[in-house]
């Protein structure tokens, strides 16, 4: 059995893994933008528009939403109720914008951003119900109209490892640099 501390909570059994898979994706995000200046952070270096900067942002973000929606439910998706069939300008610009590495971020800045709402998530994965079970809102990317909090971390732990490939490659596009090997 697995067991992790967070402050004064220690997880056992499923929390524990949970945390783990989590802290584990996250290390592997952060480890990609190490020694890297801002500009660096911001670079593309393959045809995708990604950046290493940008990839911190944009799973902070998510990262935070869905930490909203595991206590609030469907009520803390900014996006419910949007008509996505035809994205509007500001649409396209606010999704763009959640990639990207704005000229008044900086790798540092987006780095400890990410560290607080990781923070904020390990807190709450300490005491939250994981059966607790949310209607999603309605998106042209879920096949699911529920999730519990269990699947919501799922989630998250997905996302992060997904992206935290893509900047692996980004920065080895970069100076040759690899996570792992």
């Amino acid at each position: 059995m697995s067991t992790m501390a967070i402050t004064n909570t220690t997880l056992t059994g499923e929390r524990a893994d949970l945390f783990q898979a989590l802290a584990n994706a996250r290390h592997f995000l952060r480890v990609t933008t190490q020694n890297l200046t801002d500009e660096q952070a911001a670079t593309r270096t393959t045809v995708s528009e990604l950046t290493l900067g940008g990839l911190v942002k944009h799973v902070t973000g998510v990262e935070k939403q869905w930490q909203e929606f595991m206590v609030k439910g469907r009520a803390a998706m900014a996006w419910d109720g949007i008509d996505f069939s035809e994205p509007t300008s500001e649409m396209i610009e606010a999704f763009q914008n959640e990639f990207n590495m704005q000229p008044n971020e900086t790798l540092v800045g987006l780095l400890q951003n990410y560290a607080l709402v990781a923070e904020r998530t390990d807190a709450l994965l300490a005491k939250i119900d994981l059966d607790a079970v949310y209607e999603l809102p309605s998106a042209p990317w879920f096949t699911d109209t529920h999730w519990s909090v269990r699947r919501t971390l799922l989630h998250i732990i997905a996302e992060t490892t997904q992206h935290a490939g893509h900047a692996d490659i980004i920065r080895e596009s970069l100076d040759g640099q690899k996570s792992m090997g």
